[in-house]
């Protein structure tokens, strides 16, 4: 809508992942780095995490097109993770082109195992990549160790690459993936960008999509104003500023103010904050707690009442009384 009163070629902030528009921080291009070194080293597991909107699936999208170019790897790619253990046993060997349709379990994993195999002679590089990897159940997860078996005295046949929220973490920190745990060879985790890195993406956007200057658009106090309200959050920066870009073409003005930044905040509720959220929720649980004890104390009072004055009993004084 706005390329053509900016003079733009495209769009520079969209939201959806596209490798072209990797901004490589020290931060991302380790990652990227250390996610193309475990697969092609065979290193076996491979975890990479981040917070929301961070860049994870877009680092998946570049290590996806480095690997495409390679003859020899072949790999299943993973985006719905909020499978059963035998729903996930599916999905990957469907994705590997292994028949899958009405095989059981032990089918799939035989099926699985010897194509694995079978390539791991031919010292080709089999991957399974699992995004959003902070899903999956511990029974989905424990497949997964169990695959990683399969190695020679120099390397595992199966690599795996994890990717997901700070949770995927503390998912594996749990006892019961110890094991799996242990496995893990390469490990990274993705930060939300700094003043400077926010100044150098958008302007690294900007020029893809055709401006001469990104300060032209964006003025160092409105990148101030992004950088503050988004948190470094690329996907933030993205809304932002694409918003933002529409917002000053309404007003048909060349510059994003940071007033623009900041009524785009307030009407995407980026400064809502979320330990006051967390205070609500606590302070109903409190009161829930209270009534629960008045309901408790009330019974324990009719439970323990003295016989009436017309030689009735209101409870028996023999009932058992609940321990609270």
């Amino acid at each position: 809508m706005y390329q053509a009163f900016y003079k733009l070629r495209r769009s520079p902030f969209e939201i959806t992942p596209d490798p072209s528009f990797l901004f490589p921080t020290k931060k991302h291009n380790d990652a990227l780095a250390a996610l193309y070194y475990g697969v092609r080293w065979r290193k076996g597991f491979v975890v990479l995490t981040g917070g929301v909107g961070t860049g994870k699936t877009l680092l998946l999208r570049c290590l996806l097109q480095l690997l495409e170019q390679s003859k020899d790897v072949k790999y299943a790619y993973l985006f719905n993770s909020r499978l059963s253990s035998l729903d996930f046993l599916q999905y990957v060997v469907r994705d590997f082109g292994l028949p899958a349709s009405g095989k059981r379990k032990g089918e799939l994993l035989f099926e699985l195992c010897n194509f694995v195999v079978k390539r791991g002679l031919q010292n080709l590089t089999t991957v399974l990549i699992v995004d959003e990897a902070h899903n999956l159940s511990a029974e989905a997860l424990e497949e997964v160790r169990l695959l990683t078996n399969l190695e020679t005295a120099q390397h595992k046949l199966l690599q795996v690459v994890l990717v997901g929220q700070p949770e995927l973490n503390d998912k594996l920190d749990s006892v019961s993936l110890t094991q799996l745990k242990q496995r893990i060879t390469v490990r990274s985790h993705l930060e939300p960008l700094t003043l400077d890195e926010t100044r150098g993406y958008i302007e690294k956007r900007m020029k893809l999509a055709g401006a001469e200057s990104a300060e032209a658009f964006f003025p160092p106090a409105t990148v101030e104003a992004v950088h503050r309200h988004s948190g470094g959050i690329p996907r933030l920066i993205n809304t932002l500023c694409e918003n933002g870009l529409m917002s000053a073409y309404g007003k048909q003005i060349q510059s994003v103010s940071s007033n623009i930044i900041r009524d785009l905040a307030r009407e995407f509720r980026l400064d809502v904050i979320r330990p006051m959220q967390v205070q609500g929720a606590t302070a109903v649980e409190d009161m829930d707690l209270q009534r629960a004890a008045k309901t408790l104390l009330d019974l324990y009072t009719s439970l323990n009442r003295p016989a009436s004055a017309n030689g009735g009993s209101t409870m028996s004084s023999a009932r058992p009384i609940p321990q609270i």
